[in-house]
């Protein structure tokens, strides 16, 4: 049996006692296995994840076992269940409060589209309001199914140039959902 692997290395280049790679793709090995979520949940979507959190499933063995209550202190938006028009200013202050980088992540179909409350009072998907990066779909979602939306988000952290949030294409995105 071999040694148990922590965390798979990046690209690079390895001999004996020595490991070498760039510096993004260090950066991103660290961001995605030490993601610190806020759950902003809101209905049925927020059970499921509490069952995500629970011994059964184990979010932690995914990097992701500090949840932050503080908008400032976690770079991943988790927003579970409906989201009445409401509460999309405050869903939007709390996303503008986050420290960059920030990554977001739709948790069910009210939080994705609305789900089945096609009414005036109950916003029809939160990429209305703030940028989405990973949509999970479900009423209300398995914790398979947000576990597999954390894997994707981590796959994209990994992946992601560290000068993106510099580009001309982001800085036009935040300029389309009016964000400084």
């Amino acid at each position: 049996m071999g040694h148990p692997i922590i965390a798979e290395p990046p690209e690079g280049v390895s001999g004996k006692g020595f490991f070498v790679t760039s510096f993004t793709k260090a950066v991103g090995l660290a961001r995605k296995n030490s993601l610190w979520p806020l759950p902003f949940a809101t209905s049925c979507c927020g059970i499921e994840f509490m069952a995500t959190m629970g011994a059964h499933y184990d979010l932690a063995r995914f990097g992701s076992e500090r949840l932050s209550f503080s908008p400032r202190q976690s770079d991943l938006l988790m927003v579970m269940g409906t989201i009445a028009k409401k509460m999309g200013p405050v869903l939007r202050e709390v996303y503008i409060q986050m420290a960059e980088p920030k990554w977001v992540i739709a948790v069910g179909a009210c939080a994705s589209s609305g789900g089945i409350f096609d009414t005036y009072s109950v916003l029809q998907g939160i990429d209305r309001i703030i940028p989405v990066d990973v949509y999970v779909p479900g009423c209300p979602p398995r914790p398979e199914q947000i576990i597999d939306g954390i894997i994707k988000i981590q796959e994209l952290v990994g992946n992601e140039s560290l000068r993106r949030r510099n580009s001309k294409e982001y800085n036009d995105l935040m300029a389309l959902y009016q964000i400084e």
